[in-house]
């Protein structure tokens, strides 16, 4: 089965790929699709199903699509939705990290909760939608830490682990996170 995963991401879309081993499953820029959807909808199920709609329109097959975020107990659950432009979408990762832990410092390990939150949408050519939800929990540390992964990886601690996601390895990674748990409820789903 091909499909579409409606992102410009190349860390999410090669972290999609390894999850989804055994679908052929194309990026947008794979495909020739230059859309850029606006995500202006007030919840991760708003865009995820805006996004894989709108391309599923454009291309005629089955696009698989996701909004996911963090959200910071401490920041009254900031910066959620707005997880991909929180500062500005042109503010860089390490900024936005260092600007978060700047704003914990001096908040104790029980008041640092947060969790990463995915939905994956798919929109099928005949209109058909269905939507799945990932929840990793974990901790906001107190430095960046690790090279692998992307976005908030550095400064996020899953429960369980003394590890920021970025150094994790990606296999690992794919085990427990809020994306590979929504898109192994889709593949279940998909069958």
């Amino acid at each position: 089965m091909e499909i579409i995963f409606a992102t410009k991401n190349q860390g999410k879309l090669r972290e999609v790929k390894e999850i989804l081993q055994g679908y052929t499953v194309l990026g947008m820029e794979e495909v020739g699709v230059e859309i850029d959807v606006v995500e202006d909808g007030t919840t991760f199920e708003e865009n995820a199903l805006k996004k894989a709609v709108q391309i599923m329109e454009t291309t005629g097959k089955i696009v698989l699509s996701d909004d996911s975020g963090i959200e910071i107990d401490y920041l009254n659950n900031e910066p959620g939705v707005d997880s991909a432009v929180y500062m500005g979408r042109e503010t860089p990762y390490i900024q936005r990290n260092a600007a978060i832990l700047d704003m914990l410092k001096g908040v104790p390990e029980d008041k640092r909760g947060a969790r990463y939150i995915a939905v994956i949408a798919a929109a099928f050519p005949d209109g058909k939608t269905i939507t799945t939800e990932g929840i990793m929990y974990g901790r906001i540390g107190y430095e960046q830490r690790g090279e692998n992964g992307f976005g908030y990886d550095p400064i996020f601690y899953p429960i369980g682990t003394e590890k920021s996601v970025a150094e994790m390895s990606q296999e690992d990674k794919n085990e427990i996170s809020h994306r590979g748990i929504a898109l192994r409820k889709m593949v279940k789903r998909l069958r």
